[in-house]
């Protein structure tokens, strides 16, 4: 016997709800790490950082800049 039937009659599938309270902090932390991901890979250019006149962050994301067609030179 499937998982579907019961008794050779079929199941109707219910839609599963999850409350907006519930999915809100995961939708925020979503778009604020998303945000980050960002500014660190796409607009941190050194010279224009927030954390003052550093390459450092430049460097580490520096191929992954021109994998995701970001110009940075």
């Amino acid at each position: 016997m499937s998982a579907s039937t019961h008794a050779g009659a079929p199941v109707a599938a219910r839609p599963l709800t999850i409350p907006v309270s519930e999915t809100m902090p995961w939708l925020i932390g979503a778009l604020v790490l998303g945000l980050l991901l960002y500014y660190f890979i796409g607009i941190d250019e050194g010279a224009t950082s927030v954390f003052g006149n550093t390459m450092v962050i430049h460097e580490f994301v520096h191929d992954g800049r021109h994998f995701l067609a970001f110009p940075c030179h």
